[in-house]
């Protein structure tokens, strides 16, 4: 007899995710619009190939029908909101399965920096999490939370597109889990919207941490913090700012650890800028280069590693053409520990190892994850014995894979007071 048919998987979605996807239909039917007007404009102007792009809306009958549409879409979308905006508020709130965070959490990373602009519900609020479940960080919340809580933390955050289940593997295996049971230490993770600037995810990282450690239920001794890929940038970040202020929790870090975290960039985005400019050559092709700006505030800073405000401040973001960033170095008296990985398998030929160092993850070059730069002020002074290069393994197995379990615990068990 054969198994009934598997039934269909249904994305689960609440009321307030209606109403933040009709914004971002509105808004897309704006930016399409936009983009139809600008090249009616510049085909109706008789515009070169190679020339300047015409600039202001269409003229004449042309643009009042294209504001007409605009506005008309403007208000339906208005009303529409409105509608389910009420609907929000009477209906209760749930909690959210992984089906729902796994999916806003590439919405965010993708366009993360527009929801947060536009107010959005779908932009995801940063928090410490655990199991899903948010954690207040009152001091009241934490005893009731964790009534055994000891003296020592584990903080994860994790990267781009990515959420904070996500550290959990299908074999269910968590590098967190793991490492909290043998450092004897309490794990939480890191939940935010990584589409945002670096630098700012990392300014609310920080005081997220001086909330956590300045309430903790006892007097917090060690601090341990492990980021994968945007994450570590992220934990970068707010360590700079957090001593900038003279935070406490700084004090109280012990260790750093890193995979896979493009240190100085990746090259993915740094085609997508390449796809920018040649768009922008030709008149009739420019309209179309706002679809590749879409890409977040996160996303651009990934072109070279972007850690602080001034990295970015006082341009387009989209027109960092070489690497100018503030050197931001490590904390000191902190130990820092690099894990890379490379798709190619161990080998001994030179031609595969110069494969390997370029490809590195698919994601991540193995120079950028090992903090490798022509600038020593830009370079990250990390030990040889500090680092791990995981062989035939791509950017998501760093953090499943048993032999980097089996590093981590190595350092961080070993690095224990006795």
């Amino acid at each position: 007899m054969d198994a009934p048919p598997r039934a269909r998987r249904k994305l689960p979605v609440q009321a307030a995710d209606l109403q933040g996807l009709s914004r971002l239909a509105t808004d897309a039917t704006v930016g399409v619009v936009d983009l139809v007007e600008d090249l009616h404009h510049t085909i109706a102007r008789g515009t070169h190939p190679l020339g300047a792009s015409p600039q202001g809306p269409a003229p004449g009958v042309a643009g009042l029908v294209y504001r007409a549409v605009r506005g008309g879409a403007r208000l339906a979308g208005r009303g529409v909101d409105a509608l389910l905006g009420k609907a929000a508020a009477l209906l209760p709130g749930s909690d959210s399965p992984p089906a729902r965070d796994a999916a806003l959490a590439v919405l965010n990373g993708i366009g993360g920096d527009h929801l947060e602009a536009s107010g959005n519900p779908l932009a995801i609020p940063m928090r410490l999490r655990q199991q899903g479940q948010a954690v207040d960080l009152d001091r009241e919340s934490l005893a009731i939370r964790f009534p055994a809580a000891g003296p020592r933390l584990l903080v994860l955050a994790h990267g781009l597109c990515m959420n904070d289940r996500q550290w959990t593997r299908d074999d269910g295996h968590d590098h967190g889990q793991a490492l909290a049971r043998d450092l004897g230490s309490v794990p939480l993770y890191l939940h935010y919207n990584s589409g945002r600037h670096v630098s700012r995810n990392g300014r609310d990282f920080a005081a997220l941490l001086e909330q956590l450690v300045t309430h903790w239920p006892v007097p917090v001794s060690e601090l341990i913090i492990v980021g994968h890929s945007m994450g570590g940038l992220v934990a970068r970040s707010a360590c700079h700012l957090a001593q900038q202020q003279e935070m406490t929790w700084p004090r109280l870090l012990r260790a750093m650890v890193f995979l896979g975290t493009p240190h100085h960039g990746a090259p993915l985005e740094r085609g997508g800028r390449w796809v920018d400019r040649l768009l922008g050559v030709s008149p009739y092709a420019a309209p179309f280069a706002r679809l590749g700006k879409v890409r977040s505030a996160g996303i651009t800073d990934l072109r070279f590693g972007n850690l602080q405000d001034a990295d970015w401040q006082h341009r387009s973001r989209h027109d960092q053409h070489h690497d100018d960033r503030l050197p931001t170095p490590l904390p000191a008296g902190v130990d820092v520990y690099l894990v890379a990985a490379t798709t190619q398998r161990q080998d001994s030929h030179p031609m595969r190892r110069a494969v390997g160092e370029v490809v590195g993850d698919g994601l991540v070059p193995l120079a950028s994850a090992l903090g490798r730069h022509r600038r020593p002020a830009l370079a990250l002074s990390v030990p040889a014995s500090h680092q791990f290069v995981l062989n035939g393994a791509n950017h998501w197995d760093l953090l499943g894979r048993p032999e980097v379990c089996e590093r981590l615990r190595g350092w961080l068990v070993e690095r224990q007071p006795a």
